[in-house]
């Protein structure tokens, strides 16, 4: 048997494989969440003032996004090409590819963290701050992007140790980095009263721990590729690939930023600083929700991506409508509990009589029709891990920027609560794109697969 067979990607049966490691990466996504969850909590419970720094961290979170967009364009559209590498028996394309992926990451956060030092206050002030809030969201951002480089390596090279089979070694990433945070935010946020700024510092410092155990791990004898000196400097040849692949994932990120921007313009317009922080409690939850989803789809990947470039179609098959089961139940069950109890969500981030009022009704609204989502999130999934850039691109393109964006400044024209209508935005770009999105997979899947068999 060779290397390709005998690997337990290739072997192993597909509902286990898909459970040992999926959840390693849910737990992985959960706990990556608390990294925003936990800072917003405790934010949002800082006695006199909780309610203005909750609404100032929201504001931070496009540019947060912005960075974690720059992470998944390397780690989403690298983790992929390397599997199916690996699938192929070729290990030193698999390493050019991690090599590249990371003088890639180098380059990106040093351009990012100097462009927003002075930039900073202005884009603050386009994303929607008002004077009262423009201090908090100012103190966390100046110290987070000092700590960019440490959040590309870890969010951006951990897709690389989920793609060999590592899914529990991934998990420790994240999970080394959020316990830090737990312990860390308290401390800065209250025992020394640090507020805002505390938050951030407790962020950055547990990013650069979960940095340091990626770059280990990937210099370690587990790994089975690793990262090699020569292979740091990008080439066209080995990242343009690569791009082409992440930028479907980066859309997905990026365009999370572009939509929080024009929701919090428009919201700060109609509804003041009030609707603003309902933003950031309903964005927090929408989290919870496909936080879970995405681990999930980040376990199929190693599975699709290393059977097709191995040809091995029915293992292909057998998982991605296992992913899509999964995915839609999960989001089914969210969405349930999200409209039955809604202030019990509210109630997790302020209980500010003002925000618990308006957040609760919008909560209803903004997640009308996020129960179907799992199917869109599970057809993105198999389309990057096969290869196929064009489709995900599309198909993260059309909620986000050709349905979303337009729909959040279109629809408050013609409701007398502009507010309402904002939010209304959202649940009507999920319906249609999910629409569209599994038509598409119907329509592509069979010949996609059918191509690969024939080559």
């Amino acid at each position: 048997m060779n290397e390709q067979q005998k690997n337990p990607l290739a072997t192993e049966s597909v509902g286990k494989l898909l459970w040992k490691l999926s959840l390693p990466a849910i737990v992985a996504q959960l706990v990556n969440l608390l990294y925003n969850m936990v800072d917003r909590i405790y934010i949002g419970h800082i006695e006199g003032s909780g309610d203005l720094a909750l609404t100032g961290l929201g504001l931070c979170f496009p540019v947060i996004m912005i960075v974690t967009a720059f992470a998944n364009l390397i780690g989403g559209g690298g983790a992929p090409r390397v599997a199916i590498h690996m699938g192929r028996g070729e290990k030193e394309e698999a390493e050019k590819i991690l090599g590249n992926g990371v003088g890639a990451l180098i380059i990106l956060a040093v351009v990012i963290t100097i462009t927003l030092l002075f930039t900073g206050e202005p884009i603050l002030r386009l994303f929607g701050a008002s004077d009262r809030t423009l201090p908090y969201a100012l103190d966390y951002l100046q110290i987070y992007i000092l700590g960019t480089i440490c959040v590309m390596f870890s969010m951006g090279l951990n897709p690389y140790i989920t793609t060999q089979g590592f899914s529990k070694d991934a998990m420790k990433t994240v999970l080394i980095g959020a316990v830090c945070n737990i312990v860390l935010d308290p401390i800065f946020i209250f025992g020394l009263d640090m507020g805002v700024k505390g938050a951030a510092l407790a962020t950055i410092i547990s990013q650069g721990v979960s940095a340091v155990w990626v770059l280990w791990f990937l210099n370690g004898r587990k790994a089975l590729i690793h990262i090699r000196r020569k292979y740091l400097r990008p080439t066209a040849k080995v990242l343009l690939p690569v791009l082409a692949l992440g930028i479907s994932p980066f859309i997905m990120t990026a365009t999370e930023s572009a939509i929080n921007i024009v929701f919090n313009k428009s919201l700060s317009t109609y509804g003041g600083d009030v609707a603003v922080g309902a933003m950031t409690i309903l964005s927090s939850v929408m989290q919870l929700q496909m936080m879970p989803v995405q681990g999930l789809s980040q376990g199929a990947q190693p599975i699709m991506s290393f059977n097709f470039g191995a040809k091995n179609m029915d293992r292909v098959r057998r998982t991605y409508r296992l992913l899509l089961i999964c995915c839609l139940s999960y989001t089914m069950i969210f969405w349930a509990c999200v409209q039955l109890f809604p202030q019990f969500f509210v109630r997790i981030f302020n209980d500010s009589p003002e925000l618990l009022s308006t957040t609760t009704w919008a909560l209803r609204i903004y997640m009308a029709v996020s129960g179907m989502f799992g199917i869109q999130m599970a057809v993105q999934q198999t389309f990057v891990s096969l290869g196929q850039a064009k489709l995900s691109l599309f198909i993260a393109c059309l909620r986000k920027i050709i349905l979303l964006i337009p729909l959040i400044l279109i629809l408050p024209g013609f409701f007398a609560d502009k507010v309402f209508g904002v939010f209304l935005a959202e649940p009507v770009a999920d319906f249609l794109s999910v629409t569209v999105a599994g038509t598409l997979f119907l329509l592509n899947i069979g010949k996609i697969l059918k191509q690969k068999e024939e080559q």
